[in-house]
């Protein structure tokens, strides 16, 4: 594989000059259509408003918003003039919104009005209540002392923020000249994104990506899928996780295949943009497959431009890939096995694999990532057929986790291996099987949600003692989150109080499905909390038996 030693905005700049007529990007839900040459052009002006605004090299700019062209445009823009694009997960609150934008010292936060009922300028009003009172965006608060302006994307501006249309309009305050003098500052090695994940340890940390990490783990990706400028990727996953920036948008453009997003996933929309607009690939968790192959209208759409796409983000059920290649055509479709700090991906089936490796393994390693199994103890490599804790090392890991030097010496260690967590074997082919995690963990439906985070906030309520957050087996969505909490004395709680108190602060989906009251937790001899004791118990009293089941076959 020759690799991509280009910026983002290069990469975008010789699709606009080689197929400018081609068509990039287009919605089927509104009048949003650009082909390469326009998006070059558009993204190059969304470039010079931001540094109009007084972002520089390296400043941190947020984006807070489903699939909407404003995203594509603030991704592009940011990286043309230097910026760090901060991704801000759709279903965030106002104690995760707090926390992202003060630990990533975001100085430009783009967002829309809300979604799915969380109010997203209702969030930042109490935030910052005097963001009503200013003028242009214009953003002065000691609570977030790097935050500097606020664009708002959508119609009907609300009080004190500036609209991206508007924002737009000040690129004619900045010289071709001096546009050109930013460029050319940039290198492919500049970290270019920062998504933030709970992964290992404690509260979300920004990892932090390049340039050259994303394009090139998105190259091979496409590469995996045979993707050519006539493919056309209905992006469904949200752009704000790897899924969607990296496995969708980097496939896309480093192969000059359109982008055919929806704004947010929902079976008939989704079905009705794969069948209008001709898409012959499309991604998704296997939950949102699932929804579309039982969807009484299934049968109302044309599925037969289909032909790749990547079935992820969770375990993914053998017999739910048989059905997509069946009933939806995707003869073509690969899975790909990783996590954020690697780009995300470190291995992959690709075209070429037959369906039985593609339905019963997560591939092979990437060109220039190297992966072992190793014995987590002693971090010894493991004989093939033995599982072990995967690590990988090559181009696509992180640069590390923004302003935590010791959770990074965490996850990498000093020979440069990222420890993923995950239990896994290699077969004497080098194809890989994910078997078990190590570490807590809970993936919901794809999402990663860390139980530290769950249980710091609750242990900010005055009537609880103690919390243990674990993941129980789900048939739906992989895993659900349940609470185990220890009340204090005299003190008294219902399930519905503890679920509605982190429905309030947090996100959707770390809200506990099941809460436990317990006297104390079991323990070891040396006092640690055992949790695999804790999820044994709650799956023998909510008998979930068959999840486990499903869950290990």
């Amino acid at each position: 594989m020759e690799f991509i030693n280009k910026t983002l905005g290069q990469v975008l700049n010789d699709l606009g000059r080689e197929m400018p007529y081609r068509e990039a990007v287009k919605y089927s839900t509104r009048d949003y259509r650009r082909t390469w040459k326009e998006f070059d052009e558009e993204t190059d002006r969304v470039a010079k408003a931001f540094m109009a605004l007084g972002v520089e090299k390296g400043d941190k700019v947020a984006i807070w918003a489903t699939n909407i062209p404003e995203w594509l445009l603030t991704l592009f823009g940011s990286a043309k003039c230097g910026a760090v694009l901060v991704t801000v997960n759709t279903n965030y609150k106002i104690f995760e919104l707090e926390y992202l934008l003060s630990q990533s010292d975001t100085k430009v936060l783009v967002m829309m009005g809300g979604f799915k009922g969380n109010d997203y300028v209702g969030i930042v009003n109490a935030l910052i209540p005097q963001i009503t009172e200013g003028r242009g965006g214009e953003v002065n608060t000691d609570r977030l002392p790097f935050l500097k302006n606020i664009v708002f994307a959508g119609e009907g501006t609300p009080d004190g923020m500036l609209n991206f249309a508007d924002m737009m309009k000040l690129a004619d305050g900045i010289s071709d000249a001096q546009f050109e003098e930013r460029k050319a500052s940039l290198n492919p090695h500049d970290v270019i994104n920062m998504q933030y994940t709970s992964g290992t340890t404690g509260f979300p940390k920004g990892v932090m990506l390049t340039h050259y990490n994303i394009l090139n783990n998105g190259k091979t990706i496409g590469d995996g899928m045979a993707f050519t400028p006539d493919d056309r990727l209905c992006i469904v996953v949200p752009f704000f996780h790897c899924f969607g920036l990296v496995l969708a948008t980097m496939a896309c453009i480093t192969h000059g295949s359109a982008m055919i997003p929806v704004e947010a996933y929902s079976p008939v929309p989704v079905m009705n943009a794969i069948s209008s607009e001709r898409c012959t690939a499309v991604h998704g968790v296997p939950t949102m497959f699932i929804a579309m192959l039982e969807h009484p209208a299934f049968g109302q759409f044309d599925f037969s431009s289909m032909r790749t796409g990547i079935m992820a983000g969770s375990p993914c059920p053998i017999e739910v890939m048989k059905k997509v290649i069946d009933k939806m055509n995707m003869k073509d479709i690969v899975i790909v096995f990783g996590q954020t700090e690697a780009s995300p991906g470190c291995t992959m089936t690709t075209i070429s694999d037959s369906v039985e490796k593609r339905v019963s393994t997560v591939g092979r390693a990437f060109e220039g990532v190297e992966c072992r199994i190793v014995n987590p103890d002693t971090n010894e490599e493991v004989p093939d057929g033995t599982a072990g804790e995967f690590v990988a090392r090559g181009y696509n890991i992180m640069k590390g986790y923004y302003k935590m030097p010791e959770a990074t010496a965490q996850a990498i260690d000093s020979d440069g291996w990222l420890h993923s967590g995950d239990l896994c074997t290699r077969d004497k082919d080098g194809y890989y099987k994910v078997v078990g995690r190590i570490k807590d963990m809970i993936i919901r439906g794809g999402e990663n949600i860390y139980p530290k985070e769950i249980e710091e906030f609750l242990y900010t309520c005055d009537r609880i003692s103690d919390v243990q957050v674990i993941g129980v087996p789900s048939k739906q969505y992989g895993e659900e989150v349940m609470a185990c909490i220890v009340l204090k004395q005299g003190c008294s709680m219902t399930e519905d109080e503890v679920k509605e108190l982190v429905k309030s602060q947090m996100a959707r989906h770390k809200v506990p499905k099941y809460v436990r009251f317990m006297e104390s937790f079991p323990v070891t001899a040396s006092g640690k909390i055992q949790k695999f004791k804790l999820r044994e118990q709650a799956i023998e009293i909510l008998k979930l038996q068959s999840d486990a089941d499903i869950e290990t076959a």
